[in-house]
């Protein structure tokens, strides 16, 4: 007995050895400690997240240049100072003191153990905190783990569900910010009415936010004692889950060439991922790209005309026929096909090892069931049947399952006879369009034999242009003679602008719509391939938030777009305009400034293509009679197609100022080359003021610089447009560290769209900004004497330098 007091009384003078993976009886870690698991994955100890003082116990990942918190203790109840101790008590209890109150004890595992046992906590190599008894061994049991309190963060081997024997539920909740671990607003947890498949949502409080599909279980168990799913690693690869505090699933993988975390997936993520996006009985069809993405199902309609009209689909659909009975009456079944089946975690039942015709008549038998899906996995059919509304159903271009709609006799009928009516038709134009096909490529061949005789080459490329662009048959193709009417024959009278791309004039057409048109100069950078570009792309792109294509004119050497009339003009024509500047209040320029981002994030992420402007300006942000921003200006847009996310080109071109520094010096471009863009935007929408401009303080120093500045001297408030009478502190400074985070040197540090929409609406806080890029000119005010340069315009692209601003 003697011996051990004596052992224990010497492990407590020992400083704290941080090679060890467990802690024992009385052993105390202190703040500044930790313990690091056997094979050096995890540690162990106190940490401050983000701007925070505040002390937690927690576990990350070791050797990773970025610390990545996996789990907190006491994450509602924080320590002020660096005084907290870890230990195991003499109750066998793993408890955190703070001795700034009296050793009262934060947190504790709050289990009980035999008081004849002493315990030991161990960290294991799964970043798994093991408490043991220390009478038996490790690998025997344990009576208390941290995989069974999980924080924000799911690792390999943890689990999400429940245990129906011990009442024990896993849930994955947020932090509440970056800067603070406390339980937030978002959780990821299961429901289930036993009865049917279980669901997966990501709550927001006690709302469904998303519901995850079954498709994403990596590992799924059910049985007598618990439901659950999981993921293991293959050893090689470092994966993570995680649930962010602005309501987003990720899963994040370990990158030893980037040495960063890079997503694989996240949700919600697209427009119809939100949950019951469309309301009770529709579905959602993300590509519908042109219109509306909700549809009633067969047989139902909006329950509100008039808020489906404005694209608003929450209120759902309706029965066509409320006083059609569907029970015995002639009702059948109308096919949606491939779909993410309508959640069952309420009024839905499973059917196991049931044939498709079965599981249609048990369905058809009882007056109460809405739709079913059979189902063929694995060697065995299942049937899910629903009773009562249809909620959350996704339309799949490819994987899905195909969902039977019950509908009246009536419904039936139309239905069956617009099927028919269907086929007939498509086989007719099956046939009408292998006639016009040969009769197209016949056409092509004898007019390019004859052009390769009779034309010069000239003529030759000209038609080869108009070719290329009628493959775009929505747009309308006006006459050169009605342009020229329209516009007055161009008269200055009509002129609305001029850049590097040509001349926009305004026109009117004979039914009265007013138009822009866009007449591309014949020295213009943007030549043919350039117009071909914006034409295809424009064409194919619909958003309140960008400039709308309503056709084009081709005559020679004449290129011309024509698009909506925005009565406002450009963004810059009114923004730095001493006297218009005051029509922009702080509520219109935020509202200018979300309207440019959810622009940009449709092109990024919400389009079918995943398309990289390359020329965001406030001169390409137009400014319709409401003073809505939309952007334009496609000439330089590129797509990416697939999982590419950066490319490089021989060929910078762009406007100086707006520039990201990999795309200025390397030519690398990316959807972060537009994200600084934006980023310069912004902070010229709250200043008043040209990226390009300089400042008294140093003439050589742009606008990054000087907010950059004021930023770290706190007075970041102090660049706000002296125009803005009144503003909102808080708005402003969230718009203001969210332009820094996007003009951030490394592309890798700025945020994403997506992420810049959340941080602007606050559904995020954003993290502190580090080093912006800093473009200056290599000579200030020489600019008049370069003839290259053309006057009032933002160009020249190989006028730059990239530097550091270094504090005195």
């Amino acid at each position: 007995m003697f011996l051990k007091a004596l052992l224990a009384f010497f492990l407590l003078l020992l400083p704290f050895c941080s090679s060890i993976d467990t802690i024992a009886l009385n052993q105390l870690v202190k703040d500044g400690d930790f313990i690091v698991s056997k094979e050096n994955n995890f540690e162990l100890g106190f940490f401050s997240p983000g701007n925070s003082s505040s002390r937690y116990v927690g576990i990350w990942y070791a050797n990773k240049s970025e610390k990545a918190v996996v789990w907190v203790a006491n994450r509602n109840n924080p320590i002020n100072d660096t005084s907290g101790v870890l230990t195991i008590n003499r109750y066998g209890k793993l408890v955190l003191y703070a001795h700034n109150i009296d050793n009262v004890s934060i947190w504790s595992t709050n289990v009980l153990v035999e008081t004849t046992s002493t315990c030991v906590a161990q960290l294991l190599d799964t970043g798994n905190l093991v408490l043991f008894p220390d009478s038996i061994s490790k690998s025997e049991r344990f009576i208390w783990q941290s995989f069974d309190y999980p924080t924000d963060t799911l690792l390999p081997g943890m689990k999400v569900g429940l245990n129906w024997k011990t009442g024990m539920e896993w849930v994955l909740t947020s932090w509440k910010s970056h800067n603070d671990p406390g339980t937030g607003n978002y959780s990821l947890r299961l429901y289930s009415n036993q009865t049917a498949t279980p669901e997966y949502f990501l709550c927001k409080g006690l709302t469904k936010y998303w519901r995850m599909d079954p498709g994403q279980w990596p590992i799924f168990v059910r049985d007598n004692e618990e439901m659950y799913y999981s993921f293991l690693s293959d050893n090689t690869s470092v994966i993570r889950s995680v649930v962010t505090d602005y309501g987003v699933n990720q899963q994040l993988i370990w990158s030893e060439a980037t040495n960063q975390w890079e997503e694989l997936w996240a949700a919600p993520k697209y427009r119809c991922d939100p949950y019951g996006r469309c309301g009770a009985n529709s579905k959602c069809s993300p590509d519908n790209i042109n219109r509306f993405e909700c549809e009633c199902l067969p047989g139902y309609e909006p329950k509100s005309q008039n808020a489906w009209n404005v694209r608003d689909g929450s209120d759902g659909c309706v029965s066509k026929r409320m006083g059609v009975s569907k029970c015995a009456n002639g009702e059948g079944f109308v096919k949606v096909a491939r779909v993410k089946e309508p959640d069952t975690s309420e009024a839905a039942r499973l059917l196991a090892s049931i044939s498709a015709n079965e599981c249609e008549q048990v369905c058809l038998r009882n007056c109460s069931c809405t739709a079913y899906i059979h189902i063929e996995w694995d060697g065995r059919n299942d049937c899910l049947v629903w009773y009562g509304e249809l909620l959350d159903i996704l339309v799949r271009s490819e994987l899905g399952q195909d969902l039977y709609v019950r509908v009246d006799k009536m419904e039936l009928a139309d239905n069956t006879r617009k099927s028919k009516g269907f086929l007939k038709r498509r086989g007719l134009l099956a046939i009408a369009i292998a006639a016009v096909l040969l009769t197209f490529v016949l056409i092509i061949v004898f007019v390019y034999w004859w052009m390769k005789r009779k034309r010069t080459i000239k003529d030759f490329v000209e038609a080869d242009e108009l070719e290329e662009t009628r493959r775009h048959p929505e747009l309308q193709f006006f006459h050169l003679s009605a342009i020229i009417v329209a516009t007055d024959n161009f008269s200055p009278v009509n002129k609305l602008g001029q850049g590097g791309f040509g001349t926009v004039y305004k026109g009117l057409l004979a039914n009265d719509q007013k138009i822009a048109v866009k007449r591309l100069s014949k020295t213009s950078g943007q030549g043919i391939e350039e117009f071909k570009n914006e034409v295809a792309l424009i064409a194919r792109l619909q958003h309140r938030n960008l400039v709308k294509l309503l056709g084009c004119c081709i005559k020679g050497e004449e290129r011309m777009l024509v698009l909506e009339h925005l009565p406002n003009k450009s963004l810059d024509s009114i923004l730095f305009d001493h006297t218009k500047r005051s029509l922009l209040d702080w509520k219109k320029r935020f509202e200018i400034i979300n309207g440019v981002a959810r622009g940009i994030l449709y092109l990024h992420q919400d389009s079918r293509l995943r398309i990289i402007h390359r020329d965001l300006k406030t001169s390409n942000v137009l400014l319709d009679a409401e003073m809505n921003p939309k952007v334009s200006d496609f000439g330089m847009a590129r797509i990416f197609h697939g999982d590419k996310l950066q490319d490089k080109t021989n060929r910078v071109v762009g406007t100086y100022g707006y520039m990201s520094p990999e795309y200025a010096v390397f030519g690398r471009y990316s959807m972060k080359s537009d994200v600084f863009s934006f980023g310069i935007i912004l902070l010229e929408i709250v200043s008043g003021k040209k990226n390009s401009g300089s400042y008294q303080q140093d003439e050589s120093l742009n606008l990054i610089g000087h907010v950059w500045q004021l930023w770290r001297e706190d007075r970041a408030l102090e660049i706000v447009d002296s125009s803005v009478v009144s503003y909102v502190p808080d708005e402003v400074m969230r718009c203001i560290q969210v332009g820094l985070l996007c003009v951030q040197e490394d592309p890798k540090d700025r945020p994403s769209m997506s992420t810049v929409v959340f941080m602007l609406s606050g559904e995020a806080s954003p993290p502190s900004p580090k080093q912006p890029a800093f473009v200056f000119r290599k000579s200030s005010g020489n600019d008049a004497a370069d003839p290259s340069i053309p006057k009032g315009s933002d160009s020249s692209i190989n006028d730059l330098t990239i530097t550091k601003l270094e504090s005195r």
